[in-house]
């Protein structure tokens, strides 16, 4: 992923909204990890919670909610779970140095992981919520557009937050994301294990890890 601009990531706010488009970089830029086919539907579906801000109540909910079932229904797909579940193993192996283990099998590493966007949609949802109703300026036309764009960087804030301190108590504010993966991963075999530890040891040598 590109480094965000020095000076935007020490603004609060904007610096949410900078990494979180920056996270999604790899799969919109040319040579990135989506393909060309792929690209444009993964747009639209980012860009639709904004459209369907403006839109009235009972037509933007059932877009959104046909929109939220194509995209379960893409994201479901194959073997999409076992390799999502497969990637969290593989970097848990990295992080407590079971690399060589988890290649062999005799060390399966939690396929569970704090830092996975499943936990900032499940953080997203109730800031959303809140901030919809405690919103403190004159409603507007672009106000549902404003109350997306803070919904997402306070979240961005709070969801680095709870991983960066460490502390116990702000733990608990994962446990919604942590139980929503056992939706959203599934348990991978070892060849696709093996295929996600393949997939980290190329992104640790770009990186000079």
């Amino acid at each position: 992923m590109p480094a965000p601009p020095a000076l935007l990531v020490k603004i609060p706010l904007v610096r949410g909204l900078v990494r979180l488009g920056v996270s999604l970089s790899p799969l919109f830029r040319r040579g990135g990890i989506a393909r060309r086919r792929e690209r444009w539907p993964l747009a639209a579906a980012v860009l639709a919670g904004f459209g369907l801000a403006v839109l009235p109540q009972r037509i933007s909910f059932w877009t959104g909610l046909a929109l939220t079932l194509g995209l379960l229904v893409w994201m479901l797909r194959g073997r999409t779970l076992r390799l999502h579940g497969a990637e969290h193993r593989a970097i848990a192996a990295a992080e407590c140095s079971s690399l060589g283990a988890a290649w062999e099998g005799t060390a399966r590493p939690s396929r569970f992981s704090p830092r996975c966007g499943t936990n900032f949609a499940a953080l997203l949802l109730p800031v959303t919520l809140g901030l919809d109703e405690l919103w403190p300026l004159a409603t507007a036309v672009y106000t549902p557009v404003l109350v997306t764009l803070v919904s997402l960087a306070l979240t961005m804030q709070l969801w680095r937050a709870v991983q960066s301190l460490r502390w116990p108590v702000l733990g608990v504010a994962l446990w919604p994301g942590l139980a929503l993966q056992r939706l959203t991963t599934r348990e991978p075999t070892l060849d696709e294990t093996r295929l996600a530890l393949r997939a980290l040891a190329s992104v640790l040598a770009r990186e000079g890890v």
